[in-house]
């Protein structure tokens, strides 16, 4: 039994986390903005038999994080699951950049932070596990959402390299387009992308813990979305850039 965080664990992919790590057995820190939503999720996991803390925290604030990577080092956790995220629903130029700086921190900032605070707890022990949630847009030239998904794509194989020799594993999740409230809550209607490309979120989880198990540094679940990651990440740029572009429409 091990205790795990999962940050933006009241719905879509850290709600799938949050489920599937207690029905393997683990323990759980549930992290989110709505401490209603958070105490609704801890009753039905702690139904399950499982030990579960609470903290309410806005992640793109520094009180917020500052709260969960405090809790990280005071319960001493086994696995971090870095999956709070969002996005501005535009793209670079046409923001408010004081919208684009509350990004940054929250989707580079943030688990930069909380992975410091689970190195310090991981590294002197010789274990422990981080899943960070970025996204297959991390391939692609999509404005800073994709940039801030890039970041952490090469700051998680970096750590696999640099600390998987003293018994720390990081993974990155690159998911592709998944039916959860993200595109709701950026208010895009994704009513265009085709039924082929949506994957579950259960899915994505499933996938992203077996290659963790693995220690494998990148999980791209599912078929469809290795061979486009593939694509993306040696086709030329131009192409690419011009491929990305038409989905401007529903997604930055």
């Amino acid at each position: 039994m091990s205790l795990a965080v999962v940050t933006g664990a009241t719905s879509g992919i850290g709600l799938a986390f949050a489920r599937e790590l207690a029905r393997r057995g683990d323990d759980l820190v549930l992290v989110a903005r709505d401490e209603q939503r958070l105490e609704s999720l801890a009753k039905e996991l702690r139904a399950l038999g499982r030990t579960v803390h609470v903290v309410p925290a806005d992640l793109s604030t520094r009180e917020g994080v500052a709260r969960v990577a405090d809790a990280i080092r005071e319960l001493r956790i086994d696995l971090l699951v870095n999956n709070a995220g969002s996005s501005i629903g535009r793209f670079f130029g046409d923001t408010d950049v004081a919208a684009e700086d509350s990004q940054l921190d929250l989707m580079v900032k943030a688990p930069m932070d909380l992975m410091a605070a689970a190195l310090e707890v991981m590294r002197p022990r010789g274990s422990g596990r981080i899943l960070n949630v970025a996204s297959v847009a991390a391939f692609t030239p999509r404005g800073t959402y994709s940039a801030h998904k890039a970041w952490i794509v090469n700051l998680s194989q970096w750590m696999n390299i640099q600390y998987a020799r003293e018994g720390v594993v990081t993974t990155v999740l690159c998911p592709g387009f998944v039916r959860t409230e993200f595109h709701q809550r950026m208010g895009v209607d994704p009513s265009d992308v085709p039924r082929w490309m949506w994957t579950s979120a259960e899915t994505q989880v499933r996938g992203a813990l077996a290659d963790l198990d693995k220690g494998k540094p990148i999980s791209i679940p599912t078929v469809r979305y290795k061979v486009l990651g593939t694509v993306a990440r040696y086709a030329p740029a131009g192409l690419v850039a011009a491929i990305a572009k038409k989905g401007r429409k529903i997604a930055e």
